[in-house]
């Protein structure tokens, strides 16, 4: 029998939902205002993980565009029935205010790497929605109901209502059935039914570190729901110095070998050092998480094995461990005519007149568009952060002839807080190689009046950012051989949820590559290949 270490999806990929077709495992994770959206996993031993679908890779799917940070695809919860996968997910438009103004879908495939069809809206009431089958052959969706109202609570409770697929709409009354315990904030539903009794599972407590998994049941799906007597059944609150932190929105699933498992969301702060205590149990850039814990049971009710704190290393299932060849390559030379999985774009798909893989062969062509601020259309691709501890690597060739023109490799969290070490021009000194930074929008260049010349006859530049646990540093080279580093600390912490102004968000740290131009004149960068390399902690 394996043994599992935690988390198994390392970097931004948060609130899993968990399902099973067979002898075949998939999560799917939220993705927020990244495209496409969604992104599913497959397993055949709850241990090796693979990307397997963005299944929201068309406009018709999902349009982001004014999408405010952190909104768009919230919590998609993912099941199994009828021979198809179902897919529920949430696109929310505003997070700031008195509103959550969000509108909730449902896409279905007979594969989990097919077509996905075009989206059925469902309701707009509140976000995390999921998809219930009973074994009657109903189809019920559960979602929290956000109260706008002054003074009031804003998680008002989780409410159920009948789905007719013929019909492709909801049906019937809608009913509140749970209204949460004293932790409050409850959100995150997930419905099971398991020897004769239906089990409500809920995240309570916020999104960061008090965050916890509760769990209610009934004899009828619409209650009265009783929590289970030992809730919580899992959280890292009550234990700070537990490495797997905010431990919590999870989901569960039974295996073909009969075993429970429990997969949640989970943070890994930085190892304390100098940062700031602002937040207080630290910073997680690496965003929030997936992990697994094993689950039994007792007297009628599910228990994590071990007590209900996550655990780094679990017993696995009684299934032949089945690892995959990696999902992505260390350095991708662009030489397919699709960007791997991996790389993801800002609230849009790039079309062929910002995006392309064949405009010049072996290159990623980026034609310039609006800045690293803008919330509609960048030119950026980028990937996240899965390590505390990487190389990411490009090499460009751009020809700037103005300021407003730049293209390089950029770290980023949110519009509010990133930086690049980008090649642009200047007046007096034609093409220079300038770093920027935004620190929750407060805007800096570092090497003002140092900035770099780049030598004339020189096409191409090299970037490469070394991130080493609490700090990173951009370098660069003219000829791929001799590099220089430039001396410039940037700290990890900043690129967290956890910093960020008005803290609250939800994302995690990102890599890539990016193109402005805002003359409006298109200028395209030509990216000869990227490179993504973890190193030893």
């Amino acid at each position: 029998m394996a043994r599992i270490t935690n988390p198994i999806l390392t970097g931004f990929n948060p609130d899993p939902s968990i399902c099973r077709a067979g002898e075949d495992y998939y999560i799917a994770v939220s993705t927020f205002e990244w495209f496409p959206g969604v992104g599913i996993y497959h397993s055949k031993d709850l241990k090796h993980w693979r990307l397997v679908a963005r299944p929201l890779n068309r406009l018709s799917q999902l349009d982001m565009r004014g999408n405010p940070d952190s909104g768009g695809v919230w919590a998609p919860a993912l099941s199994y029935a009828d021979g198809r996968f179902w897919l529920i997910y949430t696109d929310v438009k505003v997070v700031d205010g008195q509103w959550k103004d969000c509108h909730n879908y449902l896409v279905t495939s007979e594969t989990i790497d097919g077509e996905w069809s075009d989206p059925i809206y469902l309701n707009g009431s509140g976000f995390d929605p999921s998809l219930f089958h009973d074994d009657d052959g109903r189809k019920y969706l559960v979602n929290m109901v956000w109260d706008h109202r002054v003074g009031r609570h804003n998680f008002y409770g989780i409410a159920l209502q009948e789905y007719s697929h013929e019909e492709r709409r909801l049906v019937g009354p809608r009913k509140i059935i749970f209204k949460g315990t004293d932790v409050k904030l409850t959100e995150a539903p997930h419905l099971y039914k398991i020897d004769g009794y239906y089990y409500l599972m809920t995240a309570e407590g916020g999104t960061r570190y008090e965050h916890q998994v509760t769990l209610a049941r009934a004899k009828n799906i619409w209650g009265p729901y009783e929590v289970h007597p030992d809730n919580p059944l899992l959280t890292s609150y009550p234990y700070p110095r537990n490495p797997l932190q905010k431990a919590g929105h999870a989901s569960m699933v039974q295996t073909h070998t009969g075993e429970w498992f429990l997969v949640h969301l989970t943070g890994r702060p930085l190892p304390k050092e100098d940062e700031p205590l602002l937040a207080p149990r630290g910073y997680c850039p690496l965003g929030r998480e997936t992990a697994i814990q094993r689950l039994e049971w007792r007297d009628g009710w599910p228990y994590v094995v071990g007590g209900n704190q996550p655990s780094l290393e679990i017993e696995g299932p009684q299934i032949p461990e089945h690892p995959w060849e990696p999902d992505y390559p260390e350095k991708d030379d662009f030489d397919s005519d699709r960007l791997n999985l991996h790389f993801q774009t800002l609230r849009i798909p790039l079309g062929p007149d910002i995006l392309s893989l064949t405009d010049r062969p072996g290159h990623l062509r980026l034609y310039g568009r609006e800045s690293l601020t803008s919330k509609f259309t960048q030119a950026f691709v980028a990937r996240r952060w899965q390590h505390f501890n990487f190389v990411a690597e490009t090499k460009v060739a751009f020809e700037p002839e103005t300021f407003q023109q730049a293209a390089g490799l950029a770290c980023y969290y949110n519009t509010e807080n990133w930086t690049i070490l980008q090649l642009t021009w200047d007046e007096a000194k034609g093409r220079i190689l300038d770093l920027m930074a935004c620190d929750n929008f407060n805007f800096s260049q570092p090497l003002q009046g140092r900035e770099i010349p780049v030598p004339e006859g020189v096409e191409y530049v090299y970037m490469r950012v070394t991130v080493r646990t609490h700090t990173y540093r951009f370098s660069y080279s003219f000829d791929g051989e001799r590099w220089e580093e430039i001396p410039i600390d940037f700290p990890s912490y900043k690129l967290s949820d956890d910093y960020v102004r008005g803290g609250g968000f939800f994302t995690g740290a990102f890599v890539g590559m990016h193109c402005r131009d805002i003359t409006g004149s298109g200028k395209p960068a030509d990216f000869d290949y990227f490179i993504y390399r973890p190193l030893e902690g």
